[in-house]
């Protein structure tokens, strides 16, 4: 396999290839802020669910969500890279296509949503924005 230098826009690619292709489930390798970020995309109803395999690799399982045969999520955005972090205030928070999307968050508090962020009055590094 090959290395990754990020292994957030890995996951994210997976999500948008997989809803895209309309397969039912995919799996990408685990880590405690994949499951965050899985666990904001089921609160807001971009998937499913997830689950967490063991076994020799612990990974993590994806069911993404479709509506009459179209995928829920339409397009996502990468917006911190790597080479490239992208901090915001908790004024700076962008509003996804009019409050139709959202936007993922890395705070103090741990990874959130960017309305969650707002109403504990936080900022910090924005991971990626989805509608």
């Amino acid at each position: 396999m090959a290395v990754l230098t990020d292994p957030i826009s890995d996951f994210l690619t997976r999500l948008k290839n997989a809803c895209r292709a309309g397969n039912e489930e995919f799996t990408a390798p685990h880590s405690r802020i994949k499951a965050d970020i899985a666990k904001i995309l089921m609160e807001e109803g971009y998937i499913w669910n997830y689950e967490v395999l063991t076994g020799d690799r612990i990974n993590i399982k994806i069911k993404p969500k479709f509506i009459d045969g179209r995928p829920v999520l339409t397009d996502l955005k990468r917006v911190s890279k790597p080479g490239r972090r992208k901090y915001v205030s908790t004024d700076e928070i962008p509003r996804v296509m009019s409050g139709l999307g959202i936007a993922i968050l890395s705070t103090s508090k741990g990874v959130m949503s960017g309305a969650t962020a707002k109403r504990h009055n936080l900022g910090g590094e924005i991971l990626a924005i989805l509608w």
